[in-house]
C-alpha cells in the first residue's frame, strides 16, 4: 500500500512535501494510516483533533492519546473541545451534521491563523460509496453521486484510492495503533448500517465491486463534466453581470428543454433548491421575490434579478461642511472650483449656499420626488426610475445625495435643478465621483 500511495501522490498530489500541511487526526485507523503514510512520505504535518464531547470519558481519553501520539512524533498539535449537542440544538441539524460543521469551521480557522496551505483528511473508497448510496436515497442529483472530492478548497484526500480492508491491512501489517470509536459499530445511523450490513453483502455477490464502482464513478464525472461545460456555455450566453449580481432573460430559460435541470445548475450554488419554487417565480408578476440565506431572486419584467443579501436598502451617510471626499458608500471629491465639463455626469457644481449641511447620501423612498434639470415641475422618483428602465436592483443599487429631505442628485444620473449653480452663484461647490 506504502507504494501505491506514493505513485498516488506522484501523480495526482506532486507539490504536498512543499505545503504547510494540517493532517485532520480523528485517532481512528484511517487517519491513523494517513499519518503513518504521511511521516514515511517524508511529510511532517500539523495535526488537528476534535472532541466533539459526545462519549464522556472515552472522548477525553483520546484526546489525550492524540497528544502524545503527536508529541512522540515532534508534530505540532491542535485539539478543540466542542459542545456538539447544543450547536445541534441551536441549528437544528442532526449530531453528525453539526459535528461536519464545527470540524470545518475550526479546520478553516486553524488555516487563516497558521498560515496552513491545505488540510488533509483521511476519506477513503469505502466512505465514497456510503456517500452515493446515502445521497441516491435522498434523491440527490449526479453530483452528488460523484460521492467525495478529491480536492474541494484547502480539503485533499489521498486516501480515496484505497478501500477500508486495505487500510486496516496496513495496520495491521505496520503494527499501526488506533482508538477504536465504539459508535462506529452501533447501526442506529444510516452510514453506519449501510457500512455494516448492506455494502458487506454487496462486496461479496460482487467480487470486483471496488473496482467495478469505481469504474462507474469515473463515467458519471465525465458526464459531468460534459453538463458543467453546457452550462457554462449557456451562462457566457444569457447571463448579464450586475453591480449585486446578475440578471438572465426568463425567455431564454423558456426556451431549454431541461429546465429543471438548468434553474437547479444555476441558482443551487446561491442556496435555490427547490425548483418548484423557480418554476413558479418564472411566470410570477413582476417583484415577486425569493430568499435563501445569502441571496435574494427577484421576477423583474422578462428578467430573473440575482443579489446577494449583504447590502442594506436603509442605510445612510453623512456628509459635513468640512469634508473635501469621502471613500464609502461613494468615493466622492468636493471643492470650490468654478468650472467643470459640461456633460460630465460623473461632476456636479452646486450653489453652496443653497445647501443645508450635513447632507445625507441614501437610498430612495417611494414618497421621494425632484425637480430635473432640464424639465419643468417636479417629478416622482418612481416614475423617473420606470422612465429610465431601471430593475429593482438597479433601484436599490442607486444613491440619493440629499439636502434635508430634498434631492439635490440621483448620483451619477440626473441633477435637481433648484440646487445647481448659475453665472451668478458666489460660492460655487463641485462634485465629483471617483
Amino acid at each position: 500500500m506504502f507504494q501505491k500511495f506514493q505513485n498516488h501522490l506522484s501523480k495526482y498530489f506532486p507539490r504536498l512535501a512543499d505545503q504547510k500541511l494540517l493532517l485532520a487526526l480523528s485517532g481512528g485507523v484511517d487517519s491513523c494510516v494517513l499519518l503513518d503514510l504521511c511521516l514515511k512520505s517524508g511529510l511532517l504535518p500539523a495535526v488537528a483533533h476534535c472532541n466533539f464531547q459526545l462519549r464522556g470519558t472515552a472522548s477525553e481519553d483520546d484526546a489525550i492519546w492524540i497528544q502524545n501520539l503527536a508529541q512522540k512524533n515532534n508534530l505540532k498539535c491542535h485539539i478543540q473541545n466542542f459542545d456538539t449537542q447544543t450547536h445541534a440544538l441551536e441549528t437544528r441539524v442532526s449530531i453528525q451534521m453539526a459535528a461536519r460543521e464545527l470540524r470545518y469551521q475550526w479546520f478553516e480557522k486553524l488555516c487563516s491563523e497558521n498560515d496552513y496551505d491545505l488540510i488533509l483528511v483521511a476519506h477513503h473508497a469505502d466512505d465514497v460509496i456510503e456517500t452515493f448510496m446515502i445521497n441516491t436515497m435522498r434523491g440527490s442529483g449526479l453530483r452528488g453521486l460523484l460521492g467525495i472530492p478529491e480536492r474541494r478548497r484547502k480539503i485533499r484526500r489521498p486516501l480515496l484510492p484505497f478501500s477500508r480492508e486495505e487500510i486496516k491491512n496496513y495496520a495491521r501489517e505496520n503494527k499501526i495503533e488506533w482508538r477504536e470509536d465504539a459508535s462506529n459499530v452501533k447501526t442506529d445511523y444510516l452510514r453506519n448500517a449501510l457500512r455494516h450490513e448492506v455494502i458487506p453483502l454487496w462486496k461479496k455477490r460482487e467480487p470486483n465491486f471496488d473496482a467495478q464502482f469505481q469504474e462507474t464513478l469515473s463515467y458519471l464525472g465525465q458526464a459531468q463534466a460534459v453538463l458543467d461545460g453546457v452550462i457554462e456555455d449557456f451562462k457566457d450566453q444569457n447571463i448579464i453581470p450586475q453591480d449585486q449580481g446578475f440578471k438572465i432573460s426568463i425567455d431564454a430559460l423558456k426556451s431549454l428543454s431541461s429546465l429543471g435541470y438548468y434553474l437547479h445548475a444555476l441558482f443551487a450554488p446561491y442556496g435555490f433548491r427547490n425548483l418548484a419554487d423557480l418554476e413558479k417565480l418564472i411566470d410570477a408578476q413582476s417583484g415577486k421575490q425569493l430568499f435563501s440565506d445569502t441571496h435574494r431572486l427577484i421576477k423583474d419584467r422578462v428578467y430573473l434579478l440575482l443579489s446577494s443579501l449583504d447590502h442594506s436598502v436603509t442605510e445612510s451617510y453623512t456628509i459635513d461642511l468640512e469634508m473635501s471626499s469621502i471613500d464609502h458608500p461613494l468615493k466622492l471629491f468636493f471643492s470650490h472650483e468654478k468650472s467643470f465639463k459640461k456633460g460630465d455626469p460623473k461632476t456636479l457644481l452646486l450653489d453652496k449656499s443653497k445647501l443645508k449641511f450635513p447632507l445625507i447620501l441614501r437610498k430612495w423612498n417611494q414618497s421621494d420626488y425632484f425637480y430635473p434639470n432640464g424639465m419643468r415641475g417636479r417629478k416622482k422618483l418612481s416614475k423617473y426610475f420606470k422612465d429610465e428602465k431601471f430593475s429593482l436592483l438597479q433601484k436599490e443599487a442607486q444613491w440619493l445625495l440629499c439636502s434635508g429631505d430634498d434631492i439635490v442628485w440621483i448620483v451619477g444620473k440626473r441633477a435637481d435643478q433648484r440646487f445647481l449653480a448659475d453665472f451668478d452663484t458666489l460660492d460655487k461647490w463641485l462634485i465629483r465621483i471617483g
